[in-house]
Protein backbone atom coordinates (compact mmCIF):
# COMPACT_ATOMS: atom_id res chain seq x y z
CA UNK A 1 0.00 0.00 0.00
CA UNK A 2 1.50 3.56 -0.64
CA UNK A 3 1.12 6.40 1.39
CA UNK A 4 2.05 10.30 0.70
CA UNK A 5 5.36 8.89 -0.47
CA UNK A 6 3.95 8.61 -4.17
CA UNK A 7 3.59 12.77 -4.10
CA UNK A 8 7.01 12.87 -2.88
CA UNK A 9 9.38 10.10 -3.43
CA UNK A 10 10.43 10.39 -6.82
CA UNK A 11 11.70 14.21 -6.02
CA UNK A 12 14.81 12.78 -3.92
CA UNK A 13 15.15 9.44 -4.70
CA UNK A 14 13.53 8.49 -7.96
CA UNK A 15 16.20 8.45 -10.01
CA UNK A 16 18.34 6.44 -7.87
CA UNK A 17 15.53 4.43 -7.75
CA UNK A 18 15.58 3.45 -11.51
CA UNK A 19 19.06 3.27 -11.74
CA UNK A 20 19.27 0.48 -9.13
CA UNK A 21 15.81 -1.49 -10.69
CA UNK A 22 17.50 -1.15 -14.00
CA UNK A 23 20.21 -3.44 -12.33
CA UNK A 24 18.29 -5.82 -12.09
CA UNK A 25 17.52 -6.89 -15.58
CA UNK A 26 21.33 -7.35 -16.18
CA UNK A 27 21.37 -10.11 -13.53
CA UNK A 28 21.71 -13.95 -14.55
CA UNK A 29 19.22 -15.76 -15.84
CA UNK A 30 18.43 -19.79 -15.56
CA UNK A 31 19.34 -19.73 -19.14
CA UNK A 32 22.97 -18.02 -18.40
CA UNK A 33 23.31 -20.66 -15.10
CA UNK A 34 22.36 -23.81 -17.87
CA UNK A 35 25.23 -22.14 -20.35
CA UNK A 36 27.71 -22.12 -17.27
CA UNK A 37 27.04 -25.52 -16.32
CA UNK A 38 27.79 -26.68 -19.62
CA UNK A 39 31.71 -25.03 -19.45
CA UNK A 40 34.39 -27.23 -19.31
CA UNK A 41 37.50 -24.86 -17.82
CA UNK A 42 37.45 -21.61 -16.33
CA UNK A 43 37.97 -19.57 -19.26
CA UNK A 44 35.24 -20.74 -21.03
CA UNK A 45 33.32 -19.38 -17.74
CA UNK A 46 34.71 -16.36 -18.15
CA UNK A 47 33.96 -16.28 -21.83
CA UNK A 48 30.32 -16.76 -20.72
CA UNK A 49 30.54 -14.30 -18.39
CA UNK A 50 32.17 -11.88 -20.87
CA UNK A 51 28.56 -10.99 -22.40
CA UNK A 52 26.72 -10.57 -19.61
CA UNK A 53 27.23 -7.18 -17.15
CA UNK A 54 30.14 -8.30 -15.44
CA UNK A 55 32.25 -8.47 -19.11
CA UNK A 56 33.92 -5.11 -19.00
CA UNK A 57 35.20 -6.56 -15.40
CA UNK A 58 36.94 -9.51 -16.96
CA UNK A 59 37.37 -9.53 -20.48
CA UNK A 60 40.88 -8.26 -19.49
CA UNK A 61 41.69 -11.12 -17.09
CA UNK A 62 44.98 -12.71 -17.91
CA UNK A 63 45.19 -16.58 -17.95
CA UNK A 64 45.16 -18.95 -16.40
CA UNK A 65 42.29 -17.02 -14.41
CA UNK A 66 41.18 -18.83 -11.25
CA UNK A 67 37.78 -18.97 -9.17
CA UNK A 68 39.14 -16.48 -6.57
CA UNK A 69 40.01 -14.13 -9.12
CA UNK A 70 35.91 -14.89 -10.42
CA UNK A 71 34.64 -13.41 -7.79
CA UNK A 72 36.93 -10.56 -7.10
CA UNK A 73 35.95 -9.09 -10.62
CA UNK A 74 32.07 -10.05 -10.05
CA UNK A 75 32.13 -8.32 -6.25
CA UNK A 76 34.03 -5.36 -7.98
CA UNK A 77 30.80 -4.86 -10.29
CA UNK A 78 28.91 -4.72 -7.40
CA UNK A 79 30.66 -2.34 -5.36
CA UNK A 80 31.07 0.19 -8.13
CA UNK A 81 27.14 -0.03 -8.53
CA UNK A 82 27.08 0.61 -4.64
CA UNK A 83 29.15 3.63 -4.66
CA UNK A 84 27.95 5.31 -7.41
CA UNK A 85 23.86 4.92 -6.01
CA UNK A 86 25.68 5.40 -2.78
CA UNK A 87 27.45 9.08 -3.63
CA UNK A 88 24.10 10.01 -5.93
CA UNK A 89 22.03 9.68 -2.83
CA UNK A 90 19.72 12.10 -0.51
CA UNK A 91 20.70 12.14 3.27
CA UNK A 92 17.87 9.82 4.68
CA UNK A 93 18.80 6.66 1.45
CA UNK A 94 22.59 7.60 2.10
CA UNK A 95 22.30 6.75 5.84
CA UNK A 96 20.04 3.64 4.63
CA UNK A 97 22.64 2.19 2.32
CA UNK A 98 25.45 2.86 4.97
CA UNK A 99 22.74 0.76 7.39
CA UNK A 100 23.03 -2.26 4.53
CA UNK A 101 27.01 -2.42 4.74
CA UNK A 102 27.17 -2.32 8.51
CA UNK A 103 27.19 -5.99 8.50
CA UNK A 104 29.98 -6.55 6.16
CA UNK A 105 32.28 -4.17 8.48
CA UNK A 106 31.14 -6.52 11.74
CA UNK A 107 32.44 -9.39 9.13
CA UNK A 108 35.84 -7.58 8.33
CA UNK A 109 36.21 -6.67 12.13
CA UNK A 110 36.13 -10.58 13.01
CA UNK A 111 37.94 -11.60 9.94
CA UNK A 112 40.88 -9.36 10.81
CA UNK A 113 40.52 -10.15 14.43
CA UNK A 114 40.39 -13.62 13.92
CA UNK A 115 42.89 -13.85 11.35
CA UNK A 116 45.72 -12.22 13.89
CA UNK A 117 45.16 -14.32 16.41
CA UNK A 118 46.42 -17.35 14.27
CA UNK A 119 49.02 -15.12 13.20
CA UNK A 120 48.11 -14.70 9.57
CA UNK A 121 49.45 -11.66 8.16
CA UNK A 122 47.79 -8.65 8.28
CA UNK A 123 48.23 -7.63 4.36
CA UNK A 124 46.63 -10.84 3.75
CA UNK A 125 43.57 -10.46 5.60
CA UNK A 126 43.03 -7.58 4.50
CA UNK A 127 42.56 -8.34 0.77
CA UNK A 128 40.29 -10.59 1.97
CA UNK A 129 38.03 -8.36 3.16
CA UNK A 130 34.54 -7.43 1.32
CA UNK A 131 35.38 -4.02 0.03
CA UNK A 132 32.00 -2.20 1.08
CA UNK A 133 32.85 -3.30 4.46
CA UNK A 134 36.50 -0.96 4.57
CA UNK A 135 37.00 1.62 6.87
CA UNK A 136 40.19 3.83 7.66
CA UNK A 137 41.79 2.32 10.56
CA UNK A 138 40.27 -1.50 9.76
CA UNK A 139 44.35 -2.34 9.64
CA UNK A 140 45.38 -1.19 12.80
CA UNK A 141 43.29 -3.62 14.38
CA UNK A 142 45.87 -6.63 14.95
CA UNK A 143 47.37 -4.48 17.33
CA UNK A 144 44.16 -5.26 20.34
CA UNK A 145 44.41 -8.08 23.11
CA UNK A 146 40.90 -7.65 23.73
CA UNK A 147 37.56 -6.22 23.37
CA UNK A 148 37.85 -3.40 25.41
CA UNK A 149 41.14 -2.52 23.59
CA UNK A 150 39.29 -2.94 19.89
CA UNK A 151 36.75 -0.51 20.92
CA UNK A 152 39.59 2.16 22.50
CA UNK A 153 41.73 2.24 19.80
CA UNK A 154 40.34 1.34 16.64
CA UNK A 155 36.42 1.22 16.30
CA UNK A 156 35.39 4.56 18.77
CA UNK A 157 35.35 6.35 15.59
CA UNK A 158 33.64 4.06 12.98
CA UNK A 159 29.97 3.18 12.61
CA UNK A 160 30.24 0.43 14.68
CA UNK A 161 31.01 2.15 17.99
CA UNK A 162 27.46 2.41 19.19
CA UNK A 163 27.12 -1.74 18.93
CA UNK A 164 30.28 -2.19 21.45
CA UNK A 165 28.82 -0.64 24.22
CA UNK A 166 27.02 -3.68 25.86
CA UNK A 167 30.08 -5.92 24.55
CA UNK A 168 33.00 -4.35 26.09
CA UNK A 169 34.71 -6.76 28.59
CA UNK A 170 38.44 -7.41 29.52
CA UNK A 171 38.06 -10.94 28.59
CA UNK A 172 40.92 -11.66 26.25
CA UNK A 173 40.09 -12.46 22.58
CA UNK A 174 39.95 -16.42 21.77
CA UNK A 175 37.79 -17.90 19.15
CA UNK A 176 34.65 -18.71 21.51
CA UNK A 177 34.49 -14.92 22.00
CA UNK A 178 34.92 -13.59 18.95
CA UNK A 179 32.18 -15.75 18.00
CA UNK A 180 30.18 -13.96 20.64
CA UNK A 181 31.43 -10.76 19.71
CA UNK A 182 30.37 -10.92 16.15
CA UNK A 183 26.55 -12.07 17.10
CA UNK A 184 26.52 -9.62 20.18
CA UNK A 185 27.57 -6.57 17.30
CA UNK A 186 24.90 -7.97 15.04
CA UNK A 187 22.20 -8.18 17.47
CA UNK A 188 22.66 -4.38 18.18
CA UNK A 189 23.50 -3.32 14.67
CA UNK A 190 20.16 -5.54 13.22
CA UNK A 191 17.98 -3.73 15.74
CA UNK A 192 19.27 -0.70 15.10
CA UNK A 193 18.41 -0.94 12.03
CA UNK A 194 15.32 -2.66 12.19
CA UNK A 195 14.74 1.07 14.75
CA UNK A 196 15.87 3.41 11.75
CA UNK A 197 13.75 1.43 9.07
CA UNK A 198 10.73 2.18 11.45
CA UNK A 199 11.38 5.33 11.51
CA UNK A 200 11.38 5.62 7.87
CA UNK A 201 7.91 4.97 7.97
CA UNK A 202 5.52 4.20 5.21
CA UNK A 203 6.71 0.78 2.47
CA UNK A 204 9.85 1.05 3.73
CA UNK A 205 9.19 0.64 7.26
CA UNK A 206 6.83 -2.22 6.46
CA UNK A 207 9.23 -4.41 3.54
CA UNK A 208 12.06 -4.20 5.72
CA UNK A 209 10.59 -4.45 8.37
CA UNK A 210 9.81 -8.38 7.00
CA UNK A 211 13.20 -8.49 5.24
CA UNK A 212 14.91 -7.76 8.70
CA UNK A 213 12.66 -10.28 11.09
CA UNK A 214 13.55 -12.66 8.18
CA UNK A 215 17.54 -12.29 8.79
CA UNK A 216 17.49 -12.27 12.57
CA UNK A 217 15.48 -15.27 12.53
CA UNK A 218 17.93 -16.74 10.29
CA UNK A 219 20.61 -15.63 12.48
CA UNK A 220 18.75 -16.94 15.67
CA UNK A 221 18.39 -20.45 14.03
CA UNK A 222 22.40 -20.58 13.09
CA UNK A 223 23.37 -19.05 16.47
CA UNK A 224 21.08 -22.26 17.61
CA UNK A 225 22.62 -25.42 15.25
CA UNK A 226 25.84 -23.59 16.00
CA UNK A 227 26.06 -23.78 19.59
CA UNK A 228 24.71 -26.97 20.49
CA UNK A 229 27.37 -28.79 22.45
CA UNK A 230 29.48 -26.28 23.36
CA UNK A 231 30.24 -24.76 26.74
CA UNK A 232 27.18 -21.46 26.06
CA UNK A 233 24.56 -21.62 28.61
CA UNK A 234 21.17 -21.06 27.46
CA UNK A 235 20.88 -17.79 28.94
CA UNK A 236 23.78 -16.76 26.77
CA UNK A 237 22.89 -17.95 23.51
CA UNK A 238 19.11 -16.03 24.28
CA UNK A 239 21.07 -12.79 24.76
CA UNK A 240 22.31 -13.22 21.39
CA UNK A 241 19.19 -13.30 19.70
CA UNK A 242 18.01 -9.47 18.33
CA UNK A 243 14.88 -8.42 19.94
CA UNK A 244 12.39 -8.84 17.16
CA UNK A 245 11.48 -11.31 14.43
CA UNK A 246 8.82 -13.53 13.85
CA UNK A 247 10.12 -15.95 16.91
CA UNK A 248 10.60 -13.16 18.84
CA UNK A 249 9.64 -13.61 21.90
CA UNK A 250 8.57 -17.85 22.00
CA UNK A 251 9.86 -18.79 19.59
CA UNK A 252 13.28 -17.61 20.82
CA UNK A 253 12.68 -19.61 24.65
CA UNK A 254 11.93 -22.60 22.62
CA UNK A 255 15.47 -22.39 20.43
CA UNK A 256 17.10 -21.51 23.64
CA UNK A 257 16.01 -24.36 25.50
CA UNK A 258 16.69 -27.07 22.07
CA UNK A 259 19.22 -29.19 22.45
CA UNK A 260 19.45 -31.17 19.24
CA UNK A 261 18.01 -30.54 15.35
CA UNK A 262 14.77 -31.95 15.76
CA UNK A 263 13.98 -29.43 18.82
CA UNK A 264 15.00 -27.24 16.76
CA UNK A 265 12.81 -28.14 13.78
CA UNK A 266 9.90 -28.18 16.15
CA UNK A 267 10.23 -24.82 17.73
CA UNK A 268 10.47 -23.23 13.70
CA UNK A 269 7.54 -25.46 12.47
CA UNK A 270 5.27 -23.41 15.26
CA UNK A 271 5.83 -20.20 12.67
CA UNK A 272 3.21 -20.54 9.82
CA UNK A 273 6.19 -18.46 7.41
CA UNK A 274 8.82 -21.17 8.48
CA UNK A 275 6.78 -24.57 8.78
CA UNK A 276 6.77 -24.45 4.46
CA UNK A 277 10.78 -24.55 4.51
CA UNK A 278 11.03 -26.97 6.76
CA UNK A 279 8.50 -28.99 5.33
CA UNK A 280 10.55 -29.44 2.13
CA UNK A 281 13.55 -30.89 4.33
CA UNK A 282 13.40 -33.88 5.08
CA UNK A 283 14.89 -35.92 8.77
CA UNK A 284 18.23 -36.29 8.62
CA UNK A 285 18.63 -33.39 5.95
CA UNK A 286 19.77 -30.14 8.13
CA UNK A 287 22.97 -29.36 6.07
CA UNK A 288 20.20 -28.49 2.80
CA UNK A 289 18.85 -25.91 5.31
CA UNK A 290 21.36 -23.12 3.94
CA UNK A 291 20.00 -23.32 0.68
CA UNK A 292 16.43 -23.88 1.37
CA UNK A 293 16.76 -19.97 3.53
CA UNK A 294 19.18 -18.60 0.79
CA UNK A 295 16.01 -19.63 -1.44
CA UNK A 296 13.47 -17.98 1.00
CA UNK A 297 15.77 -14.87 0.80
CA UNK A 298 15.82 -14.52 -2.62
CA UNK A 299 12.00 -14.66 -3.25
CA UNK A 300 11.28 -12.35 -0.27
CA UNK A 301 14.27 -9.72 -2.60
CA UNK A 302 12.46 -10.67 -5.69
CA UNK A 303 9.13 -9.39 -4.26
CA UNK A 304 10.54 -5.99 -3.19
CA UNK A 305 11.01 -5.28 -6.93
CA UNK A 306 7.05 -5.69 -7.09
CA UNK A 307 6.48 -2.24 -4.93
CA UNK A 308 7.45 1.50 -5.99
CA UNK A 309 8.38 4.35 -3.62
CA UNK A 310 10.71 2.69 -1.20
CA UNK A 311 14.18 1.85 -0.22
CA UNK A 312 13.52 -1.78 0.29
CA UNK A 313 14.63 -2.33 -3.18
CA UNK A 314 18.02 -1.29 -2.77
CA UNK A 315 19.21 -3.69 0.05
CA UNK A 316 17.61 -6.58 -2.13
CA UNK A 317 19.76 -6.02 -4.83
CA UNK A 318 22.72 -6.18 -2.61
CA UNK A 319 21.56 -9.31 -1.82
CA UNK A 320 20.93 -10.54 -5.18
CA UNK A 321 23.87 -9.31 -6.38
CA UNK A 322 25.66 -11.17 -3.24
CA UNK A 323 23.50 -14.29 -3.70
CA UNK A 324 24.49 -14.46 -7.91
CA UNK A 325 27.89 -13.84 -6.81
CA UNK A 326 27.91 -17.02 -4.68
CA UNK A 327 26.39 -18.74 -7.78
CA UNK A 328 29.30 -18.18 -9.79
CA UNK A 329 31.85 -18.97 -6.81
CA UNK A 330 29.96 -22.37 -6.39
CA UNK A 331 29.65 -22.94 -10.34
CA UNK A 332 33.67 -22.13 -11.05
CA UNK A 333 34.32 -24.45 -7.99
CA UNK A 334 32.69 -27.36 -9.84
CA UNK A 335 33.95 -26.85 -12.87
CA UNK A 336 37.77 -26.17 -11.55
CA UNK A 337 37.95 -29.33 -9.69
CA UNK A 338 36.02 -31.40 -11.89
CA UNK A 339 32.36 -31.87 -9.58
CA UNK A 340 30.19 -30.53 -13.39
CA UNK A 341 27.46 -33.20 -11.92
CA UNK A 342 27.06 -31.03 -8.25
CA UNK A 343 26.28 -27.89 -10.15
CA UNK A 344 22.56 -27.69 -9.62
CA UNK A 345 23.13 -28.98 -6.19
CA UNK A 346 24.44 -25.39 -4.67
CA UNK A 347 22.89 -23.03 -6.91
CA UNK A 348 19.78 -20.86 -6.25
CA UNK A 349 18.16 -19.48 -9.02
CA UNK A 350 17.11 -15.30 -9.03
CA UNK A 351 14.88 -14.76 -11.77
Amino acid sequence: MYGFEMMSFNIKDGFLEGVVRSHRTGMLTVADYNNLSQCETLEDIKLNLTATDYGPYLVNEASPIYTATVVDRCTQKLVNDWNYMRTQADENLAMFMDYCTYGHMIDNVVLIVTGTLHERDVQELLDKCHPLGMFDSIATLAVAQNMRELYRLVLVDTPLAPYFSENLTHEDLDEMNIEIMRNTLYKAYLDDFAAFCQKLGSTTAEIMGDMLAFETDRRALNITLNSIGTELTRDDRKKLYSNFGLLYPHGHNELAMAEDFDQIRSAMEKVPAYSGIFSKLGYGESQMLDKLLYEEEVKKCVDCYEQQFHYGVFYAYMKLREQEIRNIMWVSECVAQDQKGRIADGIVYLF
